[in-house]
């Protein structure tokens, strides 16, 4: 059983930067193919970015193209997104999810485990 925990979100002014983490715990994520996916208040989940287990495949939403990165740390079981330049359209609870298939989807009915989420704020 895969269990997620994630963390780093918060309160930040447009313009600044995050760093949101998930831990990883009960399987190696060397085998897993991660995805962060975010939902705004009244909208709908949408993803955000993913890594591939297989030779580290990226893939990002267009709207954070440029500006967030997806990383995984293998020894501490840990995937990151480094969120920059955000403005208070980013706000959501972003929700970090897993599952073992190798390609990145952007479906989250696909991805079978998730984490609790964490709140991050944008303010003008």
């Amino acid at each position: 059983q895969v269990q997620l925990v994630e963390s780093g979100g918060g309160l930040v002014q447009a313009g600044g930067s995050l760093r949101l983490s998930c831990a990883a715990s009960g399987h190696t994520i060397r085998s897993l193919t991660m995805g962060w996916f975010r939902q705004a208040p009244g909208k709908e989940r949408e993803f955000v970015a993913g890594i591939s287990w297989l030779a580290d495949r990226t893939s990002y939403a267009d709207a954070v193209k440029g500006r967030f990165i997806i990383t995984r740390d293998s020894a501490e079981n840990t995937v990151y997104l480094e969120m920059n330049d955000l403005n208070t359209e980013d706000t959501a609870v972003y929700s970090c999810a897993a599952k073992r298939q190798s390609s990145v989807t952007t479906t989250g009915g696909e991805y079978g485990y998730w984490g609790q989420g964490t709140q991050v704020t944008v303010s003008s």
